[in-house]
Parts: C-alpha cells; structure tokens; sequence
C-alpha cells in the first residue's frame, strides 16, 4: 500500500475529534463489540477480553495520533501499510460506540446511507452523526487503497 495523504478541513473535522475522543473515553473499559463467551471459563474470558480491550484501546489510540500538530498545521493525515488496517478497526469501534450512545434511535438505512435532515437532529445526535460518517469515509478509502494495492502486487 502506497502512502495515502488525505486533507481535510480543520473547521469540519476539529468539532468532531471531540467526538471521537468522547467515544474513546467510554472505550477504555468497554469492548465495543463484546464477543459471546458464556461458555468459557471464568478466567480464560478474562484474560481474553482483557487482551481484546487493550488491542481496541491501541487501535483507537493510533486513529487519535493521525490528528496530531502536522493535522492542526496542514490539515493533512496519512494512512500506509503500518496504519490502515489499526485505523479501520479503530474507526470501526468508534462507530459502533456512537450507535450504540447516541445513534440509536436513527434506522439502519439512516445510517448506512447518511440521509437524513440534520437540521431536525439534536445536536448530539447530530454531531454523532457527521462523525459517524466521517469514520465510514476514512474506512471506505483506506480499504478502497488497500484492496488497489492487492490487485497491483
């Protein structure tokens, strides 16, 4: 995978790094996506859901580092092999943070298309919303990236 360097509006994506820091907050000490392991024994669920947690805060880690003092100067990130696939998942834990917090009263469909009035959405939601969006975007042109490199190799 070629480096990919995205620019974006500082005006746009500032208000919701709040967001993504707000979700990652609540990630700490929650999996976003809890595996189902009633059957495991105690101890073993344990450690793995430690050991899952630990990865998903690394992962959301990573994605908070891409908006560093190069972000808030050139309003550049840049996504290559040692990142895209830390930032899909961590856009992805995010998002699902986001559903299940604020975006659960808006259909599959809302959410998967993006269309909606804004204007009529509280602000919270609404925020969440754009937010939830703009992680999509950033998953769909790494893997769009990823998968060009695949098929060039």
């Amino acid at each position: 995978m070629k480096r990919i360097e995205v620019r974006l509006s500082l005006a746009v994506v500032a208000p919701l790094l709040d967001v993504i820091k707000e979700a990652a907050v609540g990630l700490e000490q929650t999996l976003a996506a809890p595996p189902a392991l009633q059957d495991l024994e105690a101890e073993f669920r344990t450690v793995w859901e430690g050991e899952l947690l630990d990865a998903q805060n690394e992962d959301v880690r990573a994605l908070l580092a891409l908006f560093d003092g190069e972000f808030f100067s050139e309003g550049v990130v840049a996504f290559d092999a040692d990142n895209a696939e830390t930032v899909v998942r961590a856009c992805a834990a995010v998002r699902l943070r986001l559903r299940a917090r604020h975006l659960s009263g808006l259909t599959e469909e809302v959410l998967e298309s993006g269309e909606t009035e804004l204007a009529k959405l509280p602000e919270a939601v609404r925020k969440a919303f754009m937010c939830y969006l703009f992680l999509a975007t950033l998953q769909e042109l790494i893997i769009q990236h990823l998968e060009s490199s695949i098929i060039e190799s």
